[in-house]
């Protein structure tokens, strides 16, 4: 009676076997998927975001992923490698830059930025307080001083030989009274010390009057007409391999280190709380379409790739070993044997 069971048992097994091996190939694969993608979509218009998930285990999942995951020391080399591929690539040599991006796309962007004048204004006056400006102001005004003083003024230019005696006279006057040359410099330089900030301010002042919209316009729209027939490879000119890998290792630095920070711990805590505010009480299929997921967008990527990574997975046997792992603990259960044995 044991041994009839067991018999049963096994040809049951296998039958089952060759019924989802069968069910899990060519058209019929696709029917099941196509009928399981339905019934989940019509299962998400009833269910919503909070059944599924909760703000805090979405934030323990990036915190797990994202924030903690340890990368491999490989990534930034295979990064590298393929920047530099890309790069390298013929299509550089064939699109210019207004294939990329339209003219109409550039002067898009240049609209928006045109709207932070708030922002640009703040710019300019924060460069303008700068010390390494006001130090570069006050140099080139001394310079323009002294070489008007000595070569370039009206009179040494109107009066033949004036400009030559006032270089000589210069001489003598250091050799007769040395340190001469120094003191000018000095009380000069006290001067511009004293005036920088009056200006500073009128410069400044100039600045927000001439850099209006009209002139930030028409600059960055006659830069981009100079470069937009340009192709990408003439744009990238001078950035070669070694450099363009440095960049890549020095982004993943920093991603390495700003994934850690409690800035980058509040922008998703701030994400996932809005996305839970918004669609945690609605059904997922409402999430689902504002993304732009639909059952077309499903099945097309299954054919595309659930289909074929399956037929592999089938070939190698794995799918039959599966569904075998599955089933068989099922038949060869005692539960099953014993309906076997009514059965019989």
């Amino acid at each position: 009676m044991t041994t009839d069971k067991t018999n049963a048992a096994d040809k049951l097994l296998e039958l089952h076997v060759k019924h989802e091996l069968a069910s899990l190939k060519g058209a019929k694969l696709r029917k099941f998927l196509k009928q399981e993608v339905d019934e989940i979509l019509e299962l998400a218009g009833t269910v919503t975001l909070n059944r599924v998930a909760s703000e805090d285990r979405v934030m323990e999942t990036i915190q797990r992923v994202v924030m903690d995951m340890s990368l491999d020391a490989g990534i930034p080399g295979l990064a590298g490698d393929m920047a530099t591929e890309v790069l390298n690539a013929p299509v550089q040599a064939s699109t210019a830059l207004g294939d990329v991006l339209t003219r109409e796309q550039a002067s898009g962007f240049v609209e928006e930025m045109l709207e932070l004048r708030h922002q640009r204004e703040r710019m300019i006056s924060e460069i303008m307080a700068h010390p390494v400006y006001q130090e570069l102001v006050s140099n080139v005004v001394y310079q323009g001083i002294v070489n008007y003083l000595y070569e370039d003024n009206l009179i040494t230019k109107s009066v033949p030989g004036v400009g030559s005696m006032m270089k000589f006279g210069k001489r003598m006057a250091n050799k007769a009274v040395p340190g001469l040359d120094e003191t000018f410099e000095r009380r000069l330089k006290a001067w511009l010390s004293d005036s920088l900030p009056g200006i500073i301010s009128r410069s400044e002042q100039f600045l927000q009057r001439a850099i209006s919209d009209d002139e930030v316009r028409d600059t960055i729209m006659a830069a981009w007409a100079a470069m937009e027939d340009r192709t990408l490879a003439e744009l990238q000119d001078g950035l070669g391999d070694v450099e363009l890998q440095a960049f890549v290792v020095l982004g993943y630095e920093f991603w390495l280190q700003f994934r850690k920070t409690d800035y980058f711990a509040g922008c998703a805590q701030a994400v996932v709380a809005h996305l839970f505010v918004k669609y945690g009480d609605r059904p997922l299929t409402d999430l689902l379409s504002d993304l732009g997921v639909t059952r077309d967008i499903i099945m097309a990527e299954l054919d595309a790739w659930a289909v074929p990574v399956i037929d592999v997975l089938r070939e190698e046997g794995y799918v039959e070993a599966l569904v075998r792992r599955r089933l068989s603990a099922f038949y060869n259960s005692a539960a099953a044997r014993k309906i076997l044995a009514r059965a019989s």
